[in-house]
């Protein structure tokens, strides 16, 4: 059974100018999972009690009342000010994993702004480097390396994007190997790495059959490398035959 008595009180608190009983009506609605009430009741009394020794309690519940209440973004900036004001506070290795746990869960499809998606990764990876013993390392390793996953698949359809332009108002295909490359590079173990690797072969390709009669054999003899590179970074490809039949039309450009 509720604690909290109805509406009628959670309005004459919001109207108290008593914050101990404030701070104490939020702690028992945030126990009861009524996480706006907390957060609003909170939002009034981090202010009052800066310096005191409720600060960093109700810093910290306001952070995890907007947590709870899936407003990520607000509660990363409040986890970000409890782990900076409290370095070494009794809820600072929660703070920082809470902190990018909420951007991940705010990231987006991959072909939209990834501003959290990258919030997220650094939120995160600062949590390994602060608290490598917690028992929530092997989480945040998974979802660092989802979203990591996730901005690889981002440059992949950028650089598929160019070469579908091919030489539409200039030479696309070099612009698809440099996005592809900076993203194998970026990214080493991604599992999008085959379909980088592959696009990057098929770009040099179509950049050779393009290229002026002087700088075919040039151009065709790399795309031979690349060939070699592939297949023996992915020996059991499903896209080996795809790869086979570039290396075949290649060979003929390239002299021994």
């Amino acid at each position: 059974m509720s604690v909290l008595t109805g509406c009628g009180e959670y309005v004459k608190v919001q109207k108290s100018n008593d914050f101990e009983y404030k701070f104490e009506y939020a702690k028992r609605a945030f126990a009861e999972k009524k996480y706006q009430q907390a957060a609003t009741l909170l939002k009034d009394c981090i202010t009052v009690f800066k310096g005191s020794d409720k600060a960093e309690e109700s810093l910290y519940l306001l952070a995890m009342s907007c947590f709870e209440n899936k407003d990520y973004i607000s509660s990363g900036a409040y986890f970000q000010k409890y782990y900076e004001r409290y370095p070494k506070g009794k809820y600072t290795e929660p703070a920082r994993y809470y902190c990018g746990y909420g951007y991940y869960l705010e990231s987006p499809d991959p072909q939209l702004d990834q501003t959290n998606t990258i919030k997220a990764i650094e939120e995160l990876q600062a949590f390994l480097d602060y608290f490598p013993r917690s028992e929530k390392v092997p989480q945040a390793q998974n979802v660092i390396f989802e979203l990591q996953d996730k901005l690889t698949l981002k440059q992949l359809q950028n650089a598929q994007l160019y070469y579908n332009l091919g030489n539409y108002m200039g030479n696309n295909y070099e612009s698809a190997i440099i996005v592809a490359k900076n993203a194998i590079k970026d990214y080493p173990y991604s599992k999008y790495k085959e379909d980088l690797e592959l696009l990057v072969l098929k770009a040099k390709f179509q950049e050779a059959d393009n290229s002026i009669d002087e700088r075919k054999a040039d151009r065709f003899r790399d795309v031979v490398d690349e060939y070699y590179s592939f297949v023996n970074n992915y020996p059991d490809s499903p896209n080996r035959k795809e790869a086979e039949n570039i290396l075949r039309i290649a060979q003929k450009y390239v002299k021994d």
